[in-house]
């Protein structure tokens, strides 16, 4: 992330904003990174299979096809003219966000940019069945964009565990605080740090591991907990060097808390890992993320464990 040299931005050929184009052209201004706008195309009526393909099907997918690397050509000329590096792509491939993950996969993407669904009368975002899939599949960050412009000094937050609860390595909050530092740099914005727990599951965990005794009282209980948390959450901070008046231990609930800390900041990106419950298993979004994800008022960027591999078939010289 800290050296980025090529993103990938997802175009939805059938609206006219295109919110992921404007923050994907402001971060390869930013890096001097190469951009490839790509949308990926498919029609179940033109798709046809081995027994019922033929010629006419085959040129109909290739004029949508061409017709869609029209319309990204569009887009990338005023881009180009700009100064940036842009390339275009254009491929017929289903389902979308399999297609999505194998393109990035082909141009050796170190992101991939892409706009959120929302709902006018909403400020949350609406995250689609390709949103979720593309988060629990996409093999590199997975920056998902709002309609709103990144204003001029953005803030950051960067969503860590170091309890390293949900079995969520360790090293995934450093990457996420790397990454968080590195693009709060070159937006000439600020990262501040988030954790909450919640006493009550803190408490279960606790006495289930006996590092607590039972026999305190709740406050005396929940007191050791904060110190367990604090004292994890200030290291990882300081190692990182985020102010103390930008680091926010929160006793809550995460799927409350966290949206409520982006709203109060008006915050533009929150940066969260990714988890899984071990490393042969696919990575997973659990219900608490989920109403947490639909709550964040702003960008969302998704950091994946550096041993992920995706479950989304890839060719052989793709998954090189």
């Amino acid at each position: 992330m800290q050296d980025l040299k090529r993103l990938l931005c997802v175009i939805d050929p059938t609206v006219e904003q295109q919110p992921a184009l404007r923050r994907a052209a402001w971060l390869a201004k930013s890096t001097g990174a190469e951009l490839e706008l790509f949308i990926c195309c498919y029609n179940e009526y033109l798709s046809g299979d081995r027994f019922f393909d033929s010629p006419s099907l085959d040129k109909a997918r290739n004029d949508v096809i061409e017709g869609n690397k029209s319309r990204l050509e569009e887009l990338a000329e005023p881009l180009r003219k700009n100064g940036l590096n842009v390339k275009t792509t254009a491929v017929w491939d289903h389902p979308l966000y399999e297609g999505i993950v194998r393109q990035a996969a082909r141009s050796r993407s170190d992101i991939v940019l892409k706009d959120t669904h929302h709902h006018s009368g909403l400020t949350r975002a609406l995250l689609s069945n390709t949103d979720w899939n593309l988060i629990r599949t996409c093999l590199v960050p997975l920056w998902l964009v709002k309609p709103a412009d990144l204003v001029a000094d953005p803030v950051f937050i960067a969503a860590i565990d170091p309890m390293n609860q949900n079995d969520k390595p360790a090293a995934l909050d450093d990457e996420i605080l790397v990454v968080s530092k590195c693009l709060a740099e070159k937006a000439n914005g600020k990262v501040h740090a988030f954790h909450s727990y919640d006493p009550r599951v803190a408490l279960a965990t606790a006495t289930a591991n006996a590092y607590i005794p039972v026999s305190l009282p709740f406050d005396e209980i929940e007191e050791q907990i904060r110190e367990q948390h604090s004292k994890r959450f200030k290291e990882l901070t300081g190692f990182h060097r985020i102010p103390e008046e930008q680091a926010h231990l929160i006793s809550g609930v995460a799927h409350e808390e966290l949206p409520a800390l982006a709203n109060k900041l008006a915050a533009s990106v929150v940066v969260m890992g990714a988890v899984a419950r071990n490393r042969w298993k696919r990575l997973f979004i659990g219900a608490t993320a989920e109403r947490t994800l639909e709550q964040l008022p702003c960008d969302l960027l998704i950091v994946k464990p550096d041993w992920f591999h995706t479950p989304v078939e890839l060719a052989a010289e793709e998954a090189d």
